[in-house]
């Protein structure tokens, strides 16, 4: 059995003061990396992404930006504001998170919109869905930013994996609280364990 943690978009624009922060993400940062500080043996394998958007244009209508390119009025649905502009600090990994221990990193969005994990590329070129297959890994925990949509959807994707997952309920901050909570009695419906990190 390998087992991988996937830390998904631990980013310092979907934190406090972001250009998407949400409440709470500067804290679920800090309590993964003390988590794994407890468990430094638990995971063979952790993986990271990230989303890192093109500057230019609208990412395939990711970015809420008009006909001339400005700024638009975001929906929050579909389109954002702009956010983790690749080679920015917006995008860079919130400095809470210990990023060495991460062993594969993964970039998401270019030039598209792209909420899952395994819409991503590794830093060697793979796809995760590959990489995955390439480490054999059969088992993945979920923790990270945002509940309601790139966590819920990167563990949703998993599981069509066919992969035994879990998503650590106390590490994971969302964009709303009540989508959110519906996000994790979806991802109990669809087979994920949904539970504490206390509780392993």
């Amino acid at each position: 059995m390998t087992r991988a943690l996937f830390i998904i978009d631990v980013q310092n624009d979907f934190t406090e003061g972001g250009a998407l922060g949400v409440e709470g993400g500067a804290a679920v940062a800090a309590a993964i990396s003390r988590y794994l500080v407890r468990h430094p043996h638990r995971y063979d394998q952790v993986f990271a992404s990230r989303d890192w958007h093109d500057a230019e244009g609208d990412n395939g209508g990711h970015f809420a930006r008009g006909h001339s390119g400005e700024p638009d009025a975001p929906d929050f649905v579909t389109t954002w504001p702009v956010h983790c502009v690749a080679g920015t600090t917006g995008a860079d990994y919130h400095p809470a998170l210990d990023t060495s221990v991460v062993t594969v990193g993964v970039r998401k969005g270019q030039g598209r919109p792209a909420y899952s994990i395994f819409e991503g590329v590794t830093d060697s070129g793979l796809s995760v869905a590959q990489k995955l297959d390439e480490l054999g890994v059969d088992e993945v925990d979920v923790v990270g930013i945002a509940t309601d949509y790139c966590v819920l959807a990167s563990a949703l994707d998993a599981v069509a994996e066919g992969l035994t997952v879990r998503v650590f309920d106390d590490l994971v901050a969302g964009v709303d609280p009540s989508s959110s909570a519906l996000a994790l009695e979806r991802l109990a419906a669809a087979g994920v364990r949904v539970e504490g990190a206390s509780q392993n």
